[in-house]
């Protein structure tokens, strides 16, 4: 599986620029005025996994294949988007299809880059946006729940449907929904309040290592388990630049990881996902799973027969396989486990399915 996260904000916060920066390319345009992105870019990009490379030496593989992540830059959403303004339910729509939501807020003053708003209040934008994405989900909620369409609800979407009007309605936290619904029956009600969300905070190069007043004030209302602190200018110029430049430049203006790193990393954790492999001679490959994803469930990843026909995964974790140097000495040693159904697999498990067809 691929997980699609969608790049949100008010106009000319930097949505298009770090977009660019994340998929290496200029597919998104990006200018000086409002609504410069209409129709939503999308881009495939490869999720870097230091892992990969060391199990395809141990295996002597012929080629390396990254599990991806999709990014989608969405046009700029203004106040009153729910009713029809700006771009309004196109914009609205574009989120719908997406995994997590990056919400982007300019934290950074200039005199070149226009603002929609008078004043550079990234606490305020990220309201609007909330807002506007509430009142969307209040429509919708109030629609399904008319007594002419709520037949053709389950009861358990019901239930969500009406927990979710009252936290609107009294200004509860939505987390409680999160707390005592399945994730694949929250993912169905297709709520925008309910996607899990990472949060960016857009700075220039002066703000980058400490932050400034206007991401301290972010973090202190927000949070900073979700919170990222990145100049999308800054990531823009770094991929124009050779392996070792970027590595040269990175150290110079002292930033450890690249944004893209970052973003990965906190999709993970907030989309609760996990990285099994396989390797052999002809390939070494990363595939994505939801943790406490089941044997089975995994190899379906790979094909559907293998999750129709699945009788053991022969299992080994990353360290063994590479301390012992595959696939052979594992079985020697012990380190190879034979699994069934029941298993969960875990994250870094390298394992390699028995079906029948």
């Amino acid at each position: 599986m691929s997980f699609k996260c969608g790049i949100v904000g008010l106009p000319n916060v930097g949505k298009s620029t770090l977009f660019n920066a994340l998929t290496n390319s200029n597919k998104a345009q990006a200018a000086n005025f409002p609504f410069c992105t209409i129709d939503p870019n999308i881009g495939i990009v490869s999720v870097p996994d230091q892992r990969l490379d060391k199990l395809a030496k141990v295996s002597k593989s012929k080629k390396i294949i990254n599990t991806t992540i999709s990014f989608v830059d969405i046009a700029g959403l203004v106040k009153g988007a729910s009713k029809g303004e700006g771009l309004g339910n196109k914009f609205l729509s574009h989120i719908r299809e997406v995994d997590a939501i990056i919400h982007m807020v300019r934290c950074f003053d200039s005199t070149d880059i226009q603002n929609v708003n008078p004043t550079v209040d990234p606490i305020r934008d990220l309201e609007i946006i909330e807002t506007e994405m509430m009142l969307a989900d209040l429509e919708s909620i109030q629609k399904r729940l008319e007594k002419n369409n709520k037949k053709n609800v389950d009861e358990e979407q019901i239930r969500i449907l009406e927990i979710a009007l009252d936290c609107i309605n009294n200004d509860k936290d939505f987390s409680i929904i999160n707390n005592d619904f399945d994730k694949k029956q929250i993912n169905l009600s297709g709520l925008l309040s309910l996607k899990p969300k990472i949060f960016v905070c857009n700075v220039d190069e002066q703000s980058l290592q400490k932050g400034n007043n206007y991401t301290k004030n972010f973090i202190d209302k927000f949070g900073q388990e979700n919170t990222l602190v990145i100049s999308a200018d800054i990531e823009n110029q770094i991929n124009g630049f050779e392996l070792d430049e970027k590595e040269s430049y990175m150290k110079m203006i002292g930033l450890e990881e690249t944004g893209l790193n970052m973003l990965i990393q906190k999709g993970y954790k907030i989309l609760e996902l996990d990285t099994f492999f396989t390797s052999g001679p002809e390939e070494t490959r990363a595939w994505t799973i939801q943790k406490n994803c089941t044997a089975p469930k995994a190899a379906g990843e790979i094909h559907t027969d293998f999750e129709k026909g699945f009788i053991r995964a022969e299992t080994v974790s990353y360290d063994d396989f590479v301390v012992n140097d595959g696939w052979l000495n594992c079985k020697t040693n012990g380190k190879m486990r034979l699994e069934g159904k029941d298993y969960i697999v875990k994250d870094g498990d390298v394992l390699n399915f028995r079906f029948n067809t």
